[in-house]
């Protein structure tokens, strides 16, 4: 029995099925067999004879299971679509026997349809900018930083990842927040600058503050001056040094901020107190080429504290393996699993 699918190419010759760029260790051959499996069973060229070559495969040892959960679970995040229990679900499901193949295609192009349209709204891990993204007046890629100076009265930097539109008249200029992290600097007089964020309004008339947005989680954080966060008719104000969050459940209380690290990504850092790995990884993969997932839950509950360059991000996986004893693998298309 074969122990990785192959599938035909042109010619007629078959050929197995294997990353293009950036190959797994040899130590890790089971991983490559699950990744050939993963790219079979979703190729939409499956057989009822791959499938129980698969079963087979898939049951013939405790370590065959875990390395196609491991895949499954960076396939499920790309995707971002499965949302039950049952982690392999979108996987492990076959053309019957008695499906036509002709009715099996259409099905999957109209899954495929769907499921575009669901990725131009919401990008799986921030691969791509989404559609509102695209139309933004401005717009950061990764690790980018922008300073935009909007009028006399106000200037905008720009973190990584960042799009904002403008929507300027002279008795109500305001500033969408569509998705990121920005620090604004208002020289109003009298008038007021509003920026609009995940439903809520953040306005000040002299002021600098800090603005993040992410996965329509808001935090505002005041670095001079003050300044008004309003949602769902709550509102709090916000003098030098204090922060607040709000989401969909409302605003959150006025708390004291750590200002260095707050404006640390101004000057190109990256700083952390008392953080989960987890959480880190999260803000590095907004900065850094590629995707770190991490695939051990311990592993992403260790706390971290340290400050971290910008431009020297590339040595993170590294540094994590040394302090963790984290097992690092390599995946095409710059993908990095730390377990």
């Amino acid at each position: 029995m074969r122990t990785t699918p192959r599938i035909a190419e042109r010619k007629g010759t078959s050929r197995p099925v294997t990353p293009p760029v950036n190959p797994l260790p040899q130590t890790d051959q089971l991983t490559r067999e699950a990744i050939a499996w993963l790219v079979r069973l979703k190729s939409g060229e499956a057989t009822v004879e791959d499938g129980e070559n698969f079963k087979a495969w898939r049951s013939s040892s405790p370590d065959h299971e875990q390395a196609f959960r491991k895949v499954v679970t960076v396939w499920r995040g790309l995707e971002n679509v499965a949302k039950g229990p049952d982690q392999d679900a979108t996987v492990t499901s076959l053309p019957r026997p008695m499906l036509r193949r002709r009715a099996f295609l259409a099905g999957a192009a109209a899954a495929a349809a769907a499921s575009t349209a669901v990725a131009v709204v919401h990008p799986p891990l921030s691969l791509w900018p989404s559609w509102h993204e695209l139309l933004a007046d401005y717009r950061t890629g990764k690790g980018e930083l922008r300073r935009v100076t909007v009028s006399r009265e106000v200037s905008v930097e720009l973190g990584t990842l960042t799009s904002l539109s403008v929507r300027w008249t002279p008795e109500t200029p305001s500033i969408v927040l569509i998705a990121g992290e920005a620090a604004f600097t208002a020289n109003m007089g009298a008038n007021r600058l509003t920026v609009l964020a995940a439903d809520g309004r953040i306005s000040a008339s002299q002021a600098s503050f800090n603005t993040r947005c992410i996965d329509a989680a808001v935090s505002v954080t005041c670095a001079e001056g003050e300044v008004e966060v309003a949602k769902n008719g709550t509102r709090v104000l916000l003098r030098k040094g204090q922060r607040v969050a709000y989401a969909d459940r409302g605003l959150g209380s006025v708390l004291d901020a750590d200002l260095a690290q707050a404006t640390a990504w101004q000057s190109g850092m990256l700083t952390f107190d008392n953080r989960p790995l987890k959480e880190v990884v999260d803000e590095i993969n907004r900065y850094r080429p590629g995707r770190i997932i991490i695939t051990n839950a311990e592993l992403g509950r260790r706390i971290v504290n340290g400050s971290f360059r910008q431009d020297q991000l590339g040595a993170f996986v590294a540094q994590v393996q040394q302090l963790f004893g984290a097992k690092v693998v390599s995946l095409p298309a710059g993908l990095t699993l730390l377990d």
